[in-house]
């Protein structure tokens, strides 16, 4: 028994789990090299996956976990499941959604927070990320416009940073909501987003409990943004109809189009009725680092809440979300709770009292790395350079005859090929089946069209003109 006086024997620490140091540094070293090989071979490598998924579910299930393997030969088969089983956000290729290959200062973050791995529900028992994770989200709240008493914090991602505006609007509209929930309003509680807003918001109605009739999905004016008079021709009709609007909710970079909705007319009807007004820029907000192109998302300044998600258009390593609010009492409003084996020196800055999320990893160090190695001004660098290359794609594919359909002020196109090259769909499909780039099918405005998103850092000319390539392949040759 420990502390007896007798000898104690608890045995050794599993020496697969804890290697001593020496084992550890080189097998770190190891991985450190053969990561780096490895996306060498990615970027001169297919864009898609390349895994046979019968043979790989056969090597899958030889794991039965009776016995343990060597942790080198299993660091090498994960880096190869990796290689060949996933599509490849890190390949300078992919013009797909909004995650990009992550910038080497946050891939360094996640090694630190790894080692250290910290816990973040308590400013107590990790004082220093709690505090540099507040120091970022300030930075940010106030590169959007908000004042200095802004608040906020970092989430896993868009949809946990949408969920908590909307419990902020919903309990401050109605104080009892934090009791009752939606019984304490007189009427169906509603809120206003447009039809081409995130599919999270239709969720998040479910999991707050005002049910998915309660997202009223506003119609565009027929360029892909909520359009106000329909927004608000909408807010009347429930007002007529005993419902209780309390939320409107505008986009700065639709998923599909990369659209930004009038954010200045629609905070000026959030005004005039008394509602929250949350702003979804998840990626479109990342502009804000560039003084030339901001004026893009002018009206976001005026926003109550708004999400941004490192992890799009900042290029950190994902689950990398943001929640800026303007007056941080209705965090504390939402999620105050007690707990006696939590130790609370200063509740204010505990995130477990002011976010949806108990314990969690510590994120902001992926952006404050980035911010602070860079500055707001390589940020900017990065973003105008997305918006440039996508207007060099632009021009290349108009010249060959094709429409682009939307018009994005991001690095985002939604295009239609000539009837001789094919449909939207057939082209896809080829592009993918050749794996030279990645791009993507999608929906604007009732028509199929091809979406080209300009995500990686690095993307060359040569990228792009591969790309093009792919979309638009040369007649050949005549004999």
């Amino acid at each position: 028994m420990i502390g007896s006086g007798r000898e104690c024997s608890l045995g050794a620490p599993d020496a697969a789990l804890f290697p001593a140091n020496a084992q550890r540094q080189e097998l770190d070293d190891h991985l450190t090299r053969a990561l780096a090989l490895a996306q060498q071979r990615v970027r001169a490598g297919s864009a898609t996956p390349t895994v046979d998924i019968e043979v790989f579910g056969r090597e899958l299930m030889s794991f039965d976990f009776a016995t343990g393997r060597p942790l080198s030969e299993l660091l090498e088969w994960s880096i190869g499941v990796l290689e060949h089983g996933v599509t490849h956000q890190t390949h300078p290729r992919y013009f797909g959604l909004f995650n990009p290959a992550p910038t080497f200062p946050a891939q360094c973050a996640d090694r630190i927070v790894s080692s250290f791995n910290p816990q973040l529900a308590s400013a107590t028992t990790s004082p220093a990320a709690v505090a540099l994770e507040a120091h970022v989200i300030r930075s940010v709240a106030q590169r959007v416009g908000f004042p200095p008493a802004a608040g906020g914090h970092f989430t896993a991602g868009g949809s946990e940073a949408n969920y908590t505006g909307m419990l902020c609007a919903l309990t401050r509209a109605h104080p009892a909501f934090a009791s009752d929930g939606a019984r304490a309003f007189p009427g169906q509680p509603v809120f206003y987003t447009s039809k081409e807003c995130h599919g999270s918001w239709v969720k998040i109605a479910h999991q707050t409990g005002i049910g998915r009739s309660a997202a009223h999905l506003v119609l565009t004016d027929g360029r892909g943004r909520m359009s106000p008079a329909a927004l608000e021709q909408a807010i009347a009709q429930d007002l007529a109809g005993g419902r209780v609007p309390f939320l409107i909710v505008a986009t700065a970079g639709t998923s599909n189009a990369g659209m930004i909705d009038p954010l200045s007319a629609c905070a000026e009807l959030a005004a005039r009725h008394g509602l929250w007004y949350h702003v979804d820029a998840a990626w479109g907000g990342a502009i804000v680092a560039s003084e030339r192109l901001r004026a893009a998302v002018a009206g976001l300044e005026r926003a109550d809440s708004a999400t941004i998600d490192a992890h799009k258009w900042f290029a950190t390593t994902m689950g990398c979300g943001m929640f800026i609010v303007r007056d941080p009492a209705a965090l504390t409003a939402a999620f105050q709770v007690a707990a006696s084996y939590m130790p609370s020196r200063e509740q204010s800055l505990d995130p477990y009292m002011n976010s949806v999320q108990w314990s969690r990893r510590f994120l902001g160090l992926r952006l404050f790395l980035s911010l602070a190695s860079a500055g707001w001004a390589g940020h900017a660098a990065h973003i105008e350079r997305a918006v440039a290359l996508t207007a060099w794609i632009r021009t290349e594919l108009e010249r060959r005859g094709w429409s682009v359909v939307n018009d994005s002020p991001l690095a985002l196109l939604n295009v239609v090929p000539p009837a001789a090259v094919g449909d939207p769909r057939s082209v896809v499909a080829r592009v993918l089946k050749s794996g030279r780039a990645w791009v993507s099918l999608a929906r604007f405005e009732e028509q199929d069209v091809i979406r080209i998103c300009v995500t990686h850092g690095e993307t060359s000319a040569e990228d792009l003109a591969i790309l093009v390539q792919a979309l638009h392949p040369d007649p050949p040759a005549s004999l």
